[in-house]
């Protein structure tokens, strides 16, 4: 029977990154623009939601006669706002994004996210250079990987 070296199956993750082309940038900002976009339909709908709701309270009850309307109105205003102000937190985020990205350098490497890969390790393997693996893509394309697979 023939000797087998101890090993071990691990999982890691590894950093994705792509080179910036014209077709990148494009991708790119046209996928933030469309972000932005939902944002802004999302604060309309949240607006819509807010005067409904203040004109079903009003039409249950006077706001003259009746001080609890005018609380509830005030109750529905501050939980619109401040959804709204967290919806617009998230817009600046993206703007300031496709701004970003606008401001990019061909073929600069930018980084795009992780993924997670299955590894074996064997004694007397550097753990510490099999973890530090990436992949480099150009247009989605795999062109390097880089680290000690």
């Amino acid at each position: 029977m023939e000797a087998s070296k101890s090993n071990l199956l691990l999982k890691r993750a590894v950093n994705v990154k792509a080179i910036v082309t014209p077709r990148w940038k494009e991708e790119t900002q046209q996928q933030l623009q469309a972000q932005i976009n939902q944002i802004d339909g999302q604060i309309e709908q949240l607006d819509t939601q807010g005067q409904r709701a203040i004109a079903d309270v009003r039409r249950q009850g006077h706001e003259s006669i009746n001080p609890m309307v005018a609380q509830q109105i005030g109750n529905i205003e501050a939980q619109v706002n401040q959804k709204k102000s967290e919806i617009l937190d998230r817009r600046y985020q993206t703007l300031q994004q496709l701004q970003q990205a606008q401001l990019l350098e061909m073929d600069q490497e930018v980084y795009q996210g992780q993924i997670e890969s299955f590894f074996r390790v064997e004694t007397g393997d550097n753990l510490v250079n099999k973890m530090q693996v990436e992949i480099l893509l150009k247009d989605g394309e795999i062109v390097e990987i880089r680290g000690d697979l």
